[in-house]
């Protein structure tokens, strides 16, 4: 058995032997040993980690010149801290109720980490976007922490508790419904159904909140044909532009991207490698991204033609999953992998150049210690997507959270079904009123005591205990 079928049979589902309502009878029989109202608890449990140092030890093995920018956009708010935070929350999520069910997780799912991008055939497509933590886990893990950004961003947008709180109940309401809906479909049916963000937003109820999101759109898909402004073809053969603090060139590091790229080109499969043979590496770039990233090592390189045509791709370093400690170890050795096969069992429309690469460790290199030379280190490679296309997921006014909450809950629950059981989870979570409600009610309390954790963070910063500068952009 391959490591991606192996994958997949840890969601633990009985397809092969059971029909689709012995299925969701056995997802209705778990109510009875988690009963779902017991999903709204948070109590935060007896030696419970510092945050603080959590975040110091994850930071260890990252750049150091690079952790002041990563602390510093979580200084912004409660909800810039629960982005950078996802090691904080998995250890809590491992102290809540989980009815049994797993699922190809996210990882790290709050509502920046969904957004658009171009599919092959050039059409914007909404789905999940980042998998940097992906791994088989509990399928309300994914939930509860989207839930409790939906919380955190309609309090930030000046929404009302209420207003905020039901911003989570949709979403998981929508999940139930949406999940309901894919239990009766045939796997093949489920495994192709991308979300058309156009249609999506012809759907919108919040007349606003649809013009705001076309006009968007419009724009970003023609600034993606654009390269993003990042290349400089004045003058000589195609080169990168640098945008300092956040796209800048590090000498020191170079060459460990170089080596990596290099590494990766040669292990394509053989459709793959004609493609990429008619391209040679010019130019490489590091870029600051996200926030919980910031601190790996993420690169864009640039590929070009000799008549000048170009390609760009982004590699960006793969550390252990978060959840790895309480939902088990990924079954692959480079966690580029387990980022590339978590992608592709998540999303309806995949990269074609994804793929996995690695640099060689250093001999003498300390096996305790971090290497934070570059050596030793696993990357996962993609195509590299317009930040501000993808974007569109996340900037988005107070009157127009409720109409993506619901779309957040759609596409979580398609990404869900490509792995788990639908009518198992169906089964489990009926009509979705009671599930929802407790959703709405853990988020809050999470929400809670993310704002307590941000503000010791911010305590920890201000007394000089962990460093922290501002580059204005999250």
């Amino acid at each position: 058995m391959d490591h991606e079928h192996a994958a997949i049979r840890t969601m633990q589902w009985d397809h092969r032997s059971l029909d689709r309502a012995q299925r969701h009878a056995r997802g209705v029989a778990l109510r009875r040993r988690t009963m779902r109202a017991h999903h709204a608890q948070w109590h935060a449990p007896k030696r419970r980690p510092d945050p603080v140092d959590l975040l110091v030890r994850q930071g260890e093995g990252r750049i150091r010149d690079l952790l002041p920018v990563r602390y510093g956009r979580m200084m912004a708010s409660p909800f810039a801290f629960l982005r950078g935070a996802a090691v904080v929350m998995a250890s809590d999520l491992a102290h809540t109720p989980a009815a049994g069910p797993r699922v190809q997780a996210c990882g790290d799912c709050h509502l920046a980490n969904f957004g658009s991008y171009a599919s092959p055939e050039g059409t914007p497509v909404f789905d999940i976007n980042d998998f940097d933590e992906t791994l088989p886990a509990p399928f309300e893990w994914d939930i509860k922490r989207l839930g409790t950004s939906l919380v955190l961003a309609g309090r930030e947008g000046g929404l009302s508790e209420k207003k905020a709180r039901n911003l989570a109940v949709s979403m998981a309401r929508t999940y139930a419904v949406e999940m309901k809906r894919l239990a009766v479909l045939s796997p093949l049916e489920i495994w192709g159904n991308p979300i058309d963000l156009s249609a999506a937003i012809a759907a919108f109820s919040d007349r606003h909140a649809r013009a705001r999101a076309e006009i968007l759109l419009r724009e970003r898909m023609d600034s993606a044909r654009c390269h993003y402004g990042l290349i400089d073809a004045d003058g000589g053969p195609p080169s990168l532009r640098e945008h300092p603090p956040l796209v800048m060139r590090l000498p020191a590091h170079e060459d460990t991207i170089r080596h990596a790229f290099a590494r990766y080109v040669a292990t394509q499969p053989a459709e793959l490698a004609i493609l990429l043979d008619r391209y040679v590496l010019r130019d490489v770039v590091f870029k600051v991204v996200g926030i919980g990233s910031v601190g790996t090592f993420c690169a864009i390189g640039l590929f070009a033609t000799p008549d000048g045509e170009t390609l760009l791709l982004q590699i960006k370093e793969a550390q252990q999953s978060v959840l790895a400690p309480f939902a088990g170890a990924s079954l692959f050795h480079n966690q580029g992998q387990r980022v590339v096969v978590g992608q592709r069992i998540m999303q309806a429309e995949t990269d074609i150049f994804l793929g996995c690469t690695h640099t060689r460790s250093r001999p003498d290199a300390d096996p305790v210690a971090p290497d934070l030379s570059g050596a030793g280190r696993q990357f996962y490679v993609r195509r590299l997507k317009d930040a501000r296309l993808a974007a569109i997921g996340a900037d988005v006014t107070p009157e127009g959270l409720a109409d993506y909450a619901r779309l957040y809950g759609t596409t979580l629950a398609r990404a869900h079904a490509r792995s788990g059981d639908g009518a198992f989870i169906s089964g489990y979570l009926g009509k979705g009123h009671v599930f929802s409600d407790a959703i709405g009610c853990f988020s809050t309390h999470y929400a809670d005591q993310t704002k307590a954790d941000w503000v010791r963070f911010t305590q920890a910063i201000k007394a000089g205990k962990i460093p922290a500068s501002h580059d204005g952009n999250s």
